[in-house]
């Protein structure tokens, strides 16, 4: 059943070793963060060092797996229709806007949005590592100087993982301008067995 996250929110869940996590981008443009925790020691989490170490890429796709700050593989990336992720950037949080926006006021963002509905699962806002960035289209040139572009994935474009362990996750709809191209759309999930 696809489970629909509205627009600048984030939702938590269980994933049980071997089901497979769909992630889809109902309209197109939308970036989603996700973060990952094994579900018996939420102290392993997602570790974006570790897996652009172990897969020797920064571009994180199909064939890939999503590796853990104890060194073990968390999820393995079973299809990505859009082919371009990120996993550089942190997630955007109420400083993003006040630093990068020059926005002083409250701005939803995907730290909280973490860190909200973590809350149930005992991980605090400080556990919150740097979000695997799907759909999300971070550039890069020669001298190293980033820039975020619009998203190239269209309506309906996916990625599957599959659960290495269970694991407890959570996703967004991403709340930063920048990364959507201007404007914010929901992102919808589904878990297969």
């Amino acid at each position: 059943m696809i489970q629909k996250i509205a627009k600048q929110t984030g939702a938590a869940f269980k994933l049980k070793k071997g089901q497979v996590l769909k992630v889809i981008d109902p309209e197109g443009e939308q970036v989603s963060d996700m973060v990952v925790f094994n579900a018996a020691d939420a102290r392993e989490k997602i570790s974006s060092g570790k897996t652009l170490d172990f897969e020797e890429n920064i571009l994180i796709t199909k064939g890939n797996f999503l590796w853990s700050n104890r060194s073990r593989k968390m999820m393995e990336i079973l299809e990505d229709t859009n082919g371009r992720n990120d996993f550089l950037l942190a997630p955007c949080s109420p400083e993003t806007f006040q630093i990068m926006y020059n926005n002083p006021d409250y701005h939803p963002s995907c730290f909280e949005n973490f860190y909200t509905n973590l809350k149930p699962f005992g991980i605090e806002p400080d556990d919150v590592p740097t979000a695997f960035n799907i759909f999300m289209n971070v550039q890069f040139s020669a001298d190293g100087k980033l820039s975020v572009d619009p998203p190239l994935s269209k309506a309906g474009d996916y990625m599957l993982f599959k659960a290495e362990m269970d694991l407890i996750v959570a996703l967004t709809a991403c709340s930063a301008e920048d990364s959507n191209n201007g404007s914010f759309k929901p992102i919808h999930f589904e878990v297969l067995d």
